[in-house]
């Protein structure tokens, strides 16, 4: 038994000739990148309009609130006896319709539980307008 391992003049070629057919994809991918609009690149956004309105009659209100290093608080320069007191201060506030800002300085040197016990106060009170202020000491 013989086993014929060549080809001969009678077998015919059974594989697709792939060139002109990535000749013809390569044409429409050229003919797809020409017809493409130019997009561009622009946001567009909706700016405020120049309102020619005065402003506001008065500035707001704003309250300060002192942490002093050893944890004593004092609110616009008077000492806070204790953290009832503070926290009738702060339900004033809350229930005020324009609620004041309130700015709270800390010293430089207080820990940080006396600072948290105040803005906790203040969240759980319901007063949303307060900002820590003074930052500029804690730079160096």
């Amino acid at each position: 038994m013989a086993m014929s391992v060549g080809s001969s003049d009678d077998d015919m070629m059974v594989e697709m000739n792939t060139t002109p057919l990535i000749d013809v994809m390569l044409v429409l991918l050229i003919m797809f990148i020409i017809t493409i609009p130019v997009q561009t690149h622009a946001v567009k956004m909706n700016m405020p309009v120049n309102n020619q309105s005065a402003p506001p009659p008065t500035p707001p209100e704003i309250i300060r609130i002192d942490v002093d290093f050893d944890g004593t608080i004092t609110w616009n320069g008077e000492t806070v006896p204790g953290r009832g007191e503070l926290q009738a201060k702060l339900y004033r506030i809350a229930q005020l319709p324009d609620q004041p800002e309130v700015h709270l300085r800390p010293n430089k040197l207080v820990t940080y539980k006396h600072v948290a016990m105040v803005m906790a106060e203040a969240q759980r009170l319901g007063v949303t307008k307060i900002g820590i202020v003074g930052n500029e000491q804690f730079m160096n």
